[in-house]
């Protein structure tokens, strides 16, 4: 009995990305794009509607301007449709994103320029429930993601990058809305995670792991 293709949604905000990756998709026979989105909004609406297996979901939407992110995104469609994989669609490949997005629920993490087959692979992985580790550095960092009594969490890594920037703790504090207190157990549990015992050790530790990149 011959097996339904994989039905596919590209969720990014150019034309000629969501063009390019239809056409690599709907040339594998096991695979078949049913819709686009170019926004994080217009992503999580059609997920409802159609029911997708997996969403390509660009990172960043980056020409959009306004409204959610695609780690956003796939967090909401862990709410509204839990049972369809997301895959992270982007150009960046930093550490930090990628926790980001697997621990937003993500089940794989391509880059736009890489392999066709690296693409085809994290859309088949992530259909059948496995996280689908198209570039190496997912397989590295799932671990991580799921155990989070050693590495930090992604309000962590939030404070560390403002910790980066010289800010007290009330100045850490205010865009996060969190109190002062908070920040302070976070400083704790950060500085026994990444074994430091200071401010300047924990930023230098959280870059050495590619959880932080300094600019």
């Amino acid at each position: 009995m011959a097996t339904e293709p994989l039905r596919v949604l590209i969720a990014d905000d150019h034309a000629v990305v969501r063009a390019g990756l239809r056409a690599l998709l709907d040339g594998e026979p096991d695979l078949n794009v049913i819709a686009e989105a170019g926004s994080g909004e217009e992503a999580v609406r059609v997920t409802a509607d159609l029911i997708p297996d997996v969403v390509l979901m660009d990172l960043r939407f980056s020409s959009s301007g306004s409204g959610i992110d695609g780690v956003e995104a796939v967090r909401r469609l862990g709410a509204s449709a839990p049972e369809v994989a997301a895959v992270m669609l982007t150009s960046y490949t930093g550490r930090a994103d990628v926790v980001r997005a697997l621990e937003a629920g993500a089940r794989g993490y391509v880059a736009k320029a890489g392999p066709p087959e690296e693409q085809f692979r994290a859309v088949r992985a992530a259909a059948t429930g496995s996280v689908g580790p198209a570039a190496e550095i997912v397989g590295e960092l799932v671990g991580q993601v799921v155990s989070p009594d050693h590495e930090l969490s992604g309000r962590e890594i939030e404070v560390v990058r403002l910790m980066a920037q010289g800010r007290s703790n009330r100045a850490i504090a205010e865009p996060l809305f969190l109190s002062e207190a908070t920040v302070k157990t976070h400083l704790v549990r950060i500085y026994r995670k990444l074994r430091v015992s200071n401010r300047p050790a924990a930023v230098s530790e959280a870059v050495r792991r590619g959880l932080l990149e300094l600019t």
